[in-house]
């Protein structure tokens, strides 16, 4: 997993809330356990015009101009501003791995449903809760300020606009530990891979018939 420490990176504001996870990367394309290769599908029913399914070449499809993702001023944006209640719905792990695919690496918004909130920081993005007047002020901001950034500093666990005010956000000290690190599930288990040889190897000796079928 890609760790996060610091980002300096364009804003996409998404005005909408309660955007659930299959408007994040819908049913169909659900089939792959891979990881990759969901960001072009991000969104896929607000950014096409046409209706996706897998295995379409996504760069003939017509996109919506509308969209704020496909409008040039928002283009290669890492960090999304969003409404209320983001990622509800089902518990889909596919919905972080679509957006960190598309190349976002944190979200900023008031609130974000409990599991997708959670599967986040188990890939790699960064899900920031603030109030409700400070992500107001940033979605104005963002929206009148063409190439606007913020720099987000996930050690000193802040968020700091261009002009200078730094807004500070709460994280739990062990998903920020993995995330500066960069350890998922495995990585985790991976920090004690030594012990986990020691033990199997003596279970080996001290229970050989677990090992009967070997050969």
């Amino acid at each position: 997993m890609q760790k996060f420490k610091q980002l300096d990176a364009l804003v996409a504001p998404l005005d909408r809330a309660n955007v659930d996870t299959d408007a994040i990367i819908p049913k169909q394309f659900l089939k792959s356990i891979k990881r990759s290769g969901f960001g072009q599908n991000l969104f896929d029913e607000w950014r096409y015009l046409d209706h996706g399914e897998p295995g379409q070449n996504c760069a003939a499809r017509p996109l919506n101009p509308d969209f704020v993702l496909n409008q040039p001023r928002y283009r290669g944006a890492a960090i999304l501003l969003t409404r209320d209640n983001f990622g509800c719905g089902s518990s889909r792990e596919h919905a972080p791995w679509a957006l960190e695919d598309f190349g976002l690496r944190a979200l900023i918004g008031t609130s974000f449903a409990d599991i997708f909130y959670s599967n986040c920081f188990k890939n790699g993005l960064l899900p920031i809760r603030l109030p409700k007047a400070e992500v107001d002020a940033l979605f104005d901001q963002a929206a009148a300020v063409p190439g606007y950034r913020l720099s987000i500093n996930l050690e000193a666990q802040t968020v700091t606009r261009p002009d200078g005010k730094t807004l500070a956000f709460e994280v739990d000290p062990f998903r920020k530990f993995c995330l500066l690190n960069g350890l998922d599930d495995i990585g985790l288990s991976l920090r004690h891979a030594e012990r986990i040889r020691e033990f199997e190897a003596k279970r080996r000796i001290e229970q050989p018939w677990l090992f009967a079928q070997e050969s």
